[in-house]
């Protein structure tokens, strides 16, 4: 790598109103470096994106490519530069076709195409509409689209968010390529294991303004943390269960009782239990029925069969306010599904129990109100931005939906990969919320598209492959490896070669497939 930076930005601010979201943020990206760009959410991260990329105005600032000053006032004028983002929120128009998403931001389509067959989906039609495709492809799509373009740097924020693991793996190896290329790519993650295997240096930024640039080595994730947080104290790890509740007698009756549950095509002969106390893993790559179990059991789809018990008492739902009634709440990874982004914290806690406060009259705000700062309290919820929702950063929003169903008492929640792009110091939070609720007898069933996060929350997990359940681990048997194996299909004991995400060094052409359609081949 050069001296010289592919991009030198400095002093960078940005104010809505009173808030500032940037006060004084730096970022310098050397050519052929993969640069890490990190910081608890609501730093300032997506904000210096969207301004390097056009998508917002800075208040103040300088930014350099190749040694000139560029005035980027739009998303047109970043790409004229080189400069190229692919966001969380898939950026493809939803009732267009593929091909004509390309047409509207003039990708070259061959090009695209046959990045989309290196990122591992060799059967994509272009005229599907955009809606019908799943999130995870979508992203995908998102990164092949930049890539057909040859961007000097491009900028992906959480790109791996969400992705099932074989996708994730096709992602990194691009990256790196990328780096390699005498390109840059400024990469957003809250994976330390993706930052150690892809970055040379890290920028950390900080309410809103840049506090370190740090090398990537062994040992640096302290320092890293260290930085994000400040004099914030969060502990790195949390104990999956306390002494006590390792020894608590297993109960008589479940809280839920899964038996045969089967959807359409997607889920077949699915039989669980869930107890009062307990946080059970669900581990699944893409497209494996995960999807379609946490819709059946939270009420948003009718099973084709099976039975669902609540407390030993048979339970039909029709709609997710029937699930409700029976004590058991949502809590999804796309946090626009569950919050009403303009309105308040308030209203948006209040928002199922309110019913219940009601006494054939007004709803007794005095009791709301007590009930709902209760709920913000135990969850630690910022709420200085105060106002709509949409204010809060991605891990606050996260926390108002899991503090609705606190302030609710529910008492089985089922959450889907609930941390999705957030925070590390947020993230802590929520697994100590979990066990404490776990702790306070709730069930929680806990979907995660990160393996090392059911070490941290879950007492058992559930491996789903090909809709059907393959194997259920008691935690102190579910490292990464053997749960990989076992959502790949292959029986405890065989070997699989996982690629990346087992040994950074491995040899991209030896991993395992990423089409998830390829793994019954490898099946027993």
């Amino acid at each position: 790598m050069t001296a010289n930076p592919l991009l030198d930005a400095s002093g960078v601010a940005k104010n809505y109103g009173a808030v500032a979201a940037l006060r004084n943020a730096s970022l310098s990206v050397l050519p052929g470096e993969v640069h890490a760009l990190m910081g608890a959410n609501g730093a300032g991260k997506s904000t210096l994106v969207k301004i390097l990329t056009g998508a917002i105005s800075a208040n103040a600032g300088r930014i350099l490519i190749r040694g000139e000053a560029r005035d980027i006032r739009s998303p047109a004028a970043a790409r004229r530069a080189g400069l190229l983002p692919v966001y969380q929120e898939p950026s493809l128009i939803p009732d267009l076709d593929v091909l004509s998403n390309l047409r509207l931001t003039g990708t070259p389509v061959e090009p695209f195409r046959a990045w989309v067959r290196e990122l591992g989906i060799p059967d994509l039609d272009l005229r599907d509409t955009a809606r019908d495709i799943p999130l995870a492809i979508l992203r995908v799509l998102d990164l092949a689209r930049a890539l057909a373009v040859e961007p000097d740097v491009l900028l992906l924020d959480e790109m791996t968010a969400a992705l099932p693991a074989n996708l994730a793996e096709k992602v990194l190896e691009v990256v790196r390529r990328q780096g390699d290329s005498g390109r840059a790519v400024i990469f957003i993650s809250h994976r330390f294991v993706e930052i150690a295997a892809l970055c040379d240096r890290a920028t950390v930024l900080r309410d809103g303004a840049t506090v370190g640039v740090v090398d990537i080595e062994p040992g640096v994730e302290e320092k890293i943390v260290e930085l994000m947080l400040g004099t914030r104290i969060v502990k790195t790890h949390v104990a999956a269960r306390t002494a006590a509740q390792k020894a608590a007698p297993a109960p008589a009756r479940p809280r839920l009782a899964v038996r045969n549950l089967r959807v359409g095509t997607k889920l077949s002969d699915v039989s669980f239990d869930l107890a009062d106390g307990e946080v059970a893993g669900v581990v699944a790559l893409e497209g494996q029925g995960q999807d379609e179990l946490f819709a059946a059991l939270a009420g948003s789809i009718k099973p084709s069969g099976g039975t669902i018990e609540v407390d030993g008492q048979p339970a039909k739902f029709s709609h997710p306010i029937d699930a409700i009634r029976a004590g058991i709440a949502y809590v999804p990874g796309d946090r626009s599904e569950a919050l009403a982004m303009q309105r308040s914290v308030r209203e948006n806690i209040a928002l199922p129990f309110s019913a219940a406060l009601r006494n054939w009259g007004p709803i007794r705000m005095r009791r709301e109100r007590a009930t709902v700062l209760s709920a913000i309290q135990r969850l630690q919820i910022d709420t200085r931005a105060q106002g709509e929702v949409q204010r809060l950063s991605g891990g606050n929003q996260q926390k108002v939906t899991i503090a609705r169903w606190i302030a609710a008492d529910a008492r089985t929640i089922l959450c889907f990969d609930p941390t999705r792009g957030i925070d590390v110091g947020t993230k802590q939070e929520i697994y100590k919320l979990l066990r404490e609720l776990a702790g306070h007898g709730k069930s929680v069933l806990f979907y995660t598209s990160e393996l090392e996060e059911v070490q941290r929350v879950c007492d058992r997990v559930i491996v789903i492959f090909g809709g059907r359940l393959v194997d259920i681990f008691p935690v102190e048997e579910a490292d990464e490896p053997a749960l990989m194996r076992a959502a790949y299909g292959l029986p405890r004991g065989a070997k699989a070669d996982i690629g990346i995400l087992a040994d950074p060094s491995a040899n991209p052409s030896d991993s395992t497939s990423a089409n998830a359609s390829d793994a019954p081949e490898a099946a027993p």
